[in-house]
């Protein structure tokens, strides 16, 4: 028995990852709640199992009296010299029982609380394996959609993917292989909750870290990422090294590593500038794809008047605002936008006015 109980142990460690000494608690706990069971609920019943061989032992514990009034707790002196031969009153002594008196009641019992503290210690690995990996992407598997959620597996755990928190018009299926940001672990009575995110810009920043070896290792730093998602992401990055260049680590070769985020992103625009300490010049950079003519600023109020082109205008401010919405978050700048010609219109109506 001993060998089979070790055997059944030692493949339950390995394929719950469980360390065998919290089954081995567990299964001890089990047996001593189903042996106390099998004799009345006596608290003087123990269970004990070698961690090494395995073997069980199980023994009552009685107290020596001159008088027994009690035998499930009491023993005699003469009897307990038997046992132990400088034996006093008011010792305390271990007395053996067979393992053979366990019925098939205890037995069932013994089987329910293992399974119990098998599940509560696979919720622990769980935690402990993803509560540091809170911040990081995960890749996953879409299994199922309820009520408002993705349930995504990823690895031995399933996180949720709220669909509020996936990409404009995008339709999960199950089997879809995704990617998502992990904004929170939490251990609740229910197990472990993992709550997965692809809209926040913090995922667009991770997936860089993952594409660009400059990133991950220091060399180029993400100064600040802002997101429309589904529209458009803008990130300024730097570089202390003249030697690197750090828009052209983030492209990479004919655009490789931009290209599988924007892929992974469902064709989300991404720009990608210098960054410069120069407000001017970041603006500028940050209004990117259009051009810019030239800039003002009132670095008291932080705002910033912009002439462009009249061909560059719409491409300034974006699709329902968002390009220089972004800008305007990226910089921390507030940006009016004027094309040349209303700016001409406006400086001539003025110079008359005066």
């Amino acid at each position: 028995m001993t060998k089979e109980l070790c055997y059944i142990v030692d493949q339950i460690s390995r394929e719950k990852s469980i360390p065998k000494e919290v089954l081995l608690n567990a299964l001890q706990s089990a047996l001593q709640s189903a042996a106390r069971k099998r004799f009345g609920g006596r608290a003087n019943i123990n269970l004990r199992i070698d961690p090494k061989t395995c073997a069980i032992t199980v023994t009552e514990t009685k107290r020596v009296v001159e008088t027994v009034s009690d035998a499930d707790q009491e023993i005699s002196l003469s009897e307990a010299k038997k046992i132990k031969t400088d034996a006093a009153i008011d010792d305390i002594v271990e007395l053996p029982i067979h393992l053979e008196d366990f019925g098939r009641i205890a037995a069932q019992t013994a089987k329910q609380v293992i399974l119990q503290r098998v599940r509560e210690a696979e919720k622990d690995v769980i935690y402990n394996e993803f509560k540091d990996k809170k911040g990081t992407v995960v890749s996953g598997t879409v299994m199922r959609r309820e009520k408002g959620n993705y349930y995504v597996s990823i690895g031995r755990a399933e996180a949720i993917l709220p669909v509020k928190e996936t990409l404009p018009n995008e339709n999960l299926r199950r089997g879809d292989l995704i990617k998502a940001y992990i904004t929170d672990v939490q251990n609740t009575s229910k197990g472990p909750v993992i709550l997965l995110s692809r809209t926040v810009p913090e995922f667009v920043a991770a997936l860089f870290k993952m594409e660009v070896p400059e990133i991950a290792d220091g060399a180029v730093i993400i100064k600040n990422i802002v997101r429309e998602p589904g529209e458009r992401t803008k990130l300024a990055v730097y570089s202390s090294n003249p030697a690197i260049d750090p828009v052209g680590s983030c492209v990479g070769m004919k655009g490789t590593r931009v290209q599988a985020i924007v892929r992974e992103l469902r064709g989300e625009r991404i720009d990608i500038i210098p960054w410069n300490d120069d407000p001017r010049i970041l603006i500028a950079r940050a209004l990117s794809p259009a051009q810019v003519d030239r800039i003002g600023i009132n670095e008291e109020e932080k705002t910033a008047m912009v002439i462009v082109p009249d061909d560059q205008l719409s491409i300034a401010i974006g699709k329902k605002g968002h390009n220089v919405r972004l800008a305007m978050k990226l910089t921390g700048w507030d940006i009016d936008i004027m094309s040349e010609s209303e700016y001409s219109k406006a400086k001539a109506e003025q110079e008359v006015k005066e």
